[in-house]
């Protein structure tokens, strides 16, 4: 193998490779790039550049051509300092040195040297594999540039069947301008009764708050007020305590005729009272003590109703 190549695979495991005698190859990472010119999409990649300044031997190059050739340190290095020197030899004479996958070297008229790095070789591991994309470019802004330019050119007829259509889309813009008047004016009449409603509720409320104001001042007055004298006739409870319950009834009128037909059949029936739903209870009839009560429901269960069941009150 030659030098270069061995420069070549030093270059993908290191970051600077120094020839000695001659200079150092020195790479650092790129990131991946869009060539807009080209439409090209670049991975990333390891960039190539030289300094002439760092000559020193470091042993790197020397030691790695000496493992791979199974020869001495000091044969290879006399063997590459031939080599730098025939490189030095034809840069002197004006030629460019090309060194393959690496790079070219041309020299100026100051002595130095212009490295020019060769574009198709990616010493970044990381990126192995991967090559540049050339994409198309679009064409959607010119296909519409296109069009433009037709519409431009052709003139625009219109035909009678479109004129016909033409005259009858406003028809239609006006009728849906009506329906839609028609809804909004059904939805404000809607809004407008509930709004009624509301209004007649907050005056109710209203009212009352006013009326239990009005009760609790006149309560706390420390005025002495003659107030009305209200007398009120209250009906006594002679009846029983245990009471055998023959229904409820929503209607005060259903429990009425409960109460007729129940005694007419012989029952004692009376009206109980309200229980704490609102329902009208209405009794078979009524008995002193508990035992009585409930000799005379297992009566009435066998004989009337099977529903029938039994209340205590104090």
């Amino acid at each position: 193998m030659s030098a270069s190549e061995y420069i070549q695979e030093l270059l993908y495991r290191y970051n600077c490779v120094v020839i000695p005698e001659f200079g150092a190859l020195l790479t650092h990472v790129k990131p991946a790039s869009i060539d807009k010119a080209a439409n090209t999409f670049h991975p990333p990649s390891k960039v190539l550049s030289f300094n002439s300044q760092l000559q020193s031997n470091d042993g790197l190059l020397i030691s790695y051509m000496a493992e791979a050739e199974k020869s001495s340190y000091e044969e290879i290095q006399d063997r590459l300092a031939a080599k730098v020197e025939s490189w030095k030899a034809q840069l002197k004479q004006g030629e460019a040195l090309v060194l393959e996958n690496i790079g070219s070297f041309k020299p100026t008229r100051e002595g130095k040297l212009i490295f020019q790095p060769a574009r198709h070789t990616n010493y970044l591991t990381s990126s192995f594999g991967l090559s540049p994309i050339v994409s198309k470019p679009i064409l959607r802004e010119v296909l519409k540039q296109e069009v433009e330019e037709i519409e431009e050119k052709v003139p625009f007829i219109i035909t009678r069947e479109e004129r016909e259509k033409s005259n009858f889309r406003p028809l239609l813009k006006y009728a849906a301008i009506v329906l839609l008047a028609i809804s909004a004016g059904f939805s404000g009449y809607l809004t407008y009764d509930q709004a009624q409603v509301n209004t007649a509720l907050s005056q109710q409320k209203a009212q009352e708050i006013i009326s239990s104001s009005i009760q609790e001042a006149t309560f706390f007055d420390t005025k002495p007020l003659e107030l009305p004298v209200f007398r009120l006739e209250v009906e006594k409870n002679t009846r029983k305590r245990h009471h055998i319950i023959a229904g409820a009834f929503r209607e005060r009128s259903n429990a009425d005729r409960k109460i007729s037909q129940l005694r007419k059949k012989g029952f004692d029936a009376f009206y109980v009272g309200q229980n704490k739903f609102g329902l009208y209870q209405v009794a078979f009839e009524s008995h002193d003590t508990p035992r009585e009560a409930l000799d005379a429901l297992k009566r009435i269960r066998a004989t009337e109703s099977k529903d029938a069941w039994m209340l205590s009150v104090k």
